[in-house]
């Protein structure tokens, strides 16, 4: 993941919290045509592993049709097992270095919530990516921490690493983030959960 201000596929895609029918699979295909997602990341927190495997095995069939990186979310064993791109980690998870030592040198990326020190051990611990966030309020899961600009202002003064904003990312709020050089968005909600717009068309207003 390079840092590129003029990235077209400034996209973070997230799943949506349950994926029950194969309708999602024709949406997330049509989505990804679009070529605005850079990375998908799974994340079915109340599914059993079985299931998420099974998912998973579809997914990243499409992200590869595609050209996207596919990540699992909290967990680098099953990561592995599904051969993924990487995993995304948030702070009770696993450690970057014990990730590491399943995933090698795959995407590691990690919650820092509106924590400059955390970053600053995420870099140390030679994470991938960081992610600050929730930025606006979201129904996608509840809020906890709440971020602001200045702590991506504080972040590109102590690092080049990819940043990845998240929480509540829609069409009117999204340019004010990319103009203050995140490299990626996290979006999930107003993807899929979008009550005017198909998936498809959601994502193709942001421009």
């Amino acid at each position: 993941m390079r840092k590129n201000k003029r990235n077209k596929r400034f996209v973070y895609l997230i799943s949506p919290n349950k994926i029950r029918c194969d309708d999602f699979f024709t949406s997330l295909n049509e989505v990804l045509s679009t070529k605005k997602v850079s990375i998908f990341q799974l994340r079915l927190k109340k599914e059993s592993i079985k299931n998420k495997i099974i998912v998973g095995k579809k997914i990243k069939k499409i992200c590869k049709k595609h050209k996207v990186k596919f990540l699992i979310n909290d967990d680098p064993l099953i990561a592995k097992k599904l051969n993924a791109d990487g995993c995304h980690l948030g702070q009770k998870d696993m450690s970057i270095i014990n990730a590491r030592k399943i995933l090698k040198n795959k995407t590691i990326g990690i919650t820092c919530h509106n924590s400059i020190n955390l970053a600053k051990k995420a870099i140390k611990n030679k994470a991938d990516y960081i992610a600050f966030g929730a930025f606006f309020s979201s129904k996608t899961k509840r809020i906890r921490y709440k971020a602001n600009l200045k702590i991506l202002k504080l972040a590109k003064k102590i690092s080049n690493i990819p940043i990845v904003a998240i929480g509540g990312i829609k069409q009117n709020n999204y340019k004010k983030l990319l103009l203050n050089n995140v490299n990626f968005l996290a979006i999930s909600g107003y993807i899929w959960n979008n009550k005017k717009l198909t998936p498809k068309e959601a994502i193709e207003k942001l421009i």
